[in-house]
């Protein structure tokens, strides 16, 4: 998979992201990270260096979010499955749960 792969389809969600008052980094490991702005009605998405403040942090394999994108696997099943990492807000965790579940 490929990076601009993910960012087309981290692209796609942006708009069910608005207004969730926060910021999300995806971890994803050597396949990169990426940085959600979604403190105003209109959500941006960034190549992350990791020198962000952030309030949610996702650490989760290329492979187990798209298969979260596609529908094809539950964001509680893959988190209770240690299959994604949560550090910070599980607030703004648990709404993007719902975005993507």
């Amino acid at each position: 998979m490929s990076a601009g792969e993910i960012d087309e389809r981290l692209q796609n969600i942006l708009p069910q992201l608005k207004n969730m008052s926060g910021t999300i980094r995806f971890d994803l490991g050597v396949d990169g990270r990426w940085l959600v702005d979604a403190r105003t009605s209109a959500a941006c998405l960034r190549p992350d260096d990791g020198d962000a403040d952030v309030d949610c942090t996702i650490r989760i394999s290329a492979e187990t979010l798209m298969k979260m994108l596609d529908g094809k696997l539950d964001p509680m099943l893959a988190y209770t499955l240690g299959k994604i990492k949560v550090k910070g807000s599980m607030g703004l965790a648990m709404k993007l749960v719902s975005v993507l579940g």
